[in-house]
């Protein structure tokens, strides 16, 4: 494009077709300003009229970078030129008002068009789809249906798109059934919206059937599949796939790297996905936003956080998603603190802030007890800059009370906020009454829990546990009792590791090399036992039956994966274990001593938080 420009400037004589050359070479190489900027410069010169082809290109740059106030003002010349009634005038207009998320006006112009042919139609409903104007966009296809409006390959993949946004099987069904009623040619485009469809809807078997009855499969088919596989959890079946379209030729694009990074970020993946990333960056997509968003979801899942932090650093573009990855990061770490700081950068590159960056940004302020901050954040800077605070927010609020100790002031608040909360805003209450030794509370939370879920093994258990904090043990019994009577299992503790590209999985007591490994996890604890560890079986007796001793602590998952970590590993190395479920307060306690005597970093996911050890402290300041 500089030389296409400099050729331009060197021209002695211009006309509408070197202006309109240049604005489309800059639209389609991704400049949209440049085009705005050169088509304010055409106005003015006086002998330019820009035709229905240049200003169709500076529309489809207004929708570009979402420029609603230029797109206006060319909706205005075109008023008055009279290009307005030009097919291509029409649909650039269409899809600008779409793409700008003004739907009254989109309609508004496909309104005013007398007899719109498909394009037009395909034009408006791609727009909308591609928005999240469902409802929307049913009512144009509703519209196209009663005006008997031929349908396309164009139309069909709008119409696979909205019934997969909608998760609309039963539509879905009816609309791949005229498809091939109709002998349309079952292109990779259409096959891939289809697949993406049922993968959306959560039928992976038919989606898989219909990738595998593809004559031809492009890129964008093996993605979709891809996709499918990763909506649905089936993360290893997806790795195998781009396996299969390795072996099979085909080279992957950023959006098949950017689903493969987050299958290895489901699964806790890392050294699957150092491979990955390599791969990507081969394939010259290392700057590119969409892979480097995936690759700070991988690492900051994975618990590599100075990655995730060293992948946002090097990235030459980045967008709201970015910005919100790393804050979210930082918050799931516990460095609250980073966070913030990355979000007031981000405000000072005048990166628009959303809903999900505020849910980040108030659960920073929860970690760091910042009580007075979070009420400004969700009472005046969401409200000045147009968000509406929603109930992830507003228990963001009560985890932020919670941690700062103020179980009541919580309670309080939970009772005065017009909000329908949730299980996880109650849960998050209880756990803190547990946490702070308020059981009175904790009962008449959990009980309101149990009302609205009473199958909730999770609060039966951090019941029983408060009843063992305070040495209630009748209360143990009963709760063990109505547990056994309603047949509510605990879930086996199951942590894994991995070490050179192999996933170690652990469950308690229950592994290959258990004898060596149980021998190693002993005897860290017996050096950690001079620092002033002491097992603490009364938060764990409520979770066994028969093997109420010692021996049993010992034996949880994470110990064992953490003492396999420290046999594989050379010294000093990071260990990193995932564990399905929260970690007890003696696994706790004993990893923080662990750390120290071992000389480690070791970092623990569980289902709530990261837990950073080192040196004998934890990240999250023992509040989890």
């Amino acid at each position: 494009m500089k030389v296409a420009s400099q050729l331009f400037d060197e021209m002695h004589e211009r006309n509408v077709v070197s202006w309109g050359a240049l604005m489309a070479g800059y639209l389609q190489n991704g400049f949209p300003l440049e085009v705005l900027n050169l088509f304010r410069n055409m106005t003015l010169v006086d002998y330019f009229r820009p035709n229905e082809y240049i200003l169709a290109t500076v529309l489809s740059s207004c929708a570009s970078c979402r420029s609603i106030l230029e797109g206006q003002k060319c909706h205005g010349y075109a008023l008055k030129s009279g290009l307005v009634f030009h097919q291509y005038v029409k649909n650039a207009l269409l899809c600008m008002y779409a793409m700008c998320s003004d739907v009254e006006a989109a309609l508004g112009v496909l309104n005013s068009v007398p007899g719109a042919d498909g394009f037009t139609y395909n034009s408006v409903l791609k727009a909308l789809v591609g928005n999240g104007y469902l409802s929307e966009a049913l009512e144009v296809f509703g519209r196209m249906v009663k005006e008997c409006v031929k349908w396309d390959s164009f139309t069909y993949v709008s119409l696979f798109g909205l019934c997969a946004a909608l998760r609309d099987l039963k539509l879905g069904l009816q609309v791949h059934n005229r498809i091939l009623k109709a002998n349309i040619k079952f292109d990779e485009f259409i096959g891939s919206a289809v697949i993406d469809m049922y993968g959306k809807c959560g039928e992976i078997s038919t989606a898989r059937n219909v990738f595998d009855g593809m004559q031809t499969r492009n890129v964008v088919s093996w993605t979709a599949m891809l996709a499918a596989y990763f909506q649905n959890g089936c993360f290893e079946e997806a790795l195998k796939l781009f396996s299969y379209m390795e072996h099979e030729g085909v080279m992957p694009n950023e959006f098949t790297f950017a689903v493969l990074l987050n299958s290895c970020a489901s699964l806790s993946a890392l050294g699957h996905g150092n491979t990955v990333h390599t791969r990507a960056v081969k394939s010259g997509f290392k700057h590119h936003v969409t892979v480097g968003n995936s690759l700070i979801n991988l690492y900051t899942k994975g618990g590599n956080i100075e990655a995730a932090n060293k992948v946002f650093t090097d990235m030459v573009y980045r967008d709201t998603t970015t910005w919100n990855a790393i804050i979210s990061g930082y918050t799931h770490y516990g460095l609250g603190k980073e966070a913030l700081i990355v979000f007031q950068d981000m405000l000072a590159v005048e990166e628009p802030p959303n809903y999900v960056t505020f849910v980040g940004v108030l659960s920073a302020c929860a970690h760091l007890g910042l009580v007075r901050e979070g009420s400004y954040y969700l009472n005046q800077l969401m409200y000045e800059m147009g968000i509406q605070p929603g109930l992830e927010h507003y228990t963001c609020i009560v985890g932020l009370l919670c941690r700062a100790g103020l179980v009541e002031q919580a309670e309080n608040y939970m009772r005065t906020t017009p909000v329908k909360w949730d299980v996880v805003a109650l849960r998050t209450l209880v756990n803190a009454c547990y946490v702070h030794g308020n059981y009175r509370l904790g009962k008449q939370v959990a009980e309101t829990v149990l009302d609205m879920d009473p199958d909730d093994t999770g609060t039966y258990l951090l019941l029983s546990k408060m009843h063992a904090k305070a040495n209630r043990w009748d209360g143990v019994a009963r709760i063990r009792k109505l547990m056994r009577e309603k047949i509510l299992k605990k879930e086996p503790g199951i942590s894994w590791i991995e070490i050179r590209n192999h996933t170690h999985v652990f469950v308690d007591n229950k592994s290959p090399e258990f004898s060596q490994i149980f021998e190693k996890a002993r005897e860290l604890l017996t050096e950690i036992e001079p620092l002033g560890y002491v097992p603490d079986i009364a938060t764990v007796v409520h979770d066994v039956e028969e093997e109420q001793n010692e021996d049993f602590i010992s034996y949880h998952s994470e110990k064992l994966a953490i003492a396999y970590g420290i046999m594989k590993t050379p010294p000093k190395a990071t260990i990193r274990v995932m564990k399905n479920e929260r970690m007890c307060d003696d696994c706790h306690s004993a990893v923080k001593l662990i750390s120290k005597v071992a000389n480690r970093m070791i970092i623990v996911k569980d289902v709530n938080h990261f837990h950073r050890f080192q040196d004998g402290f934890c990240s999250c300041g023992d509040y989890w």
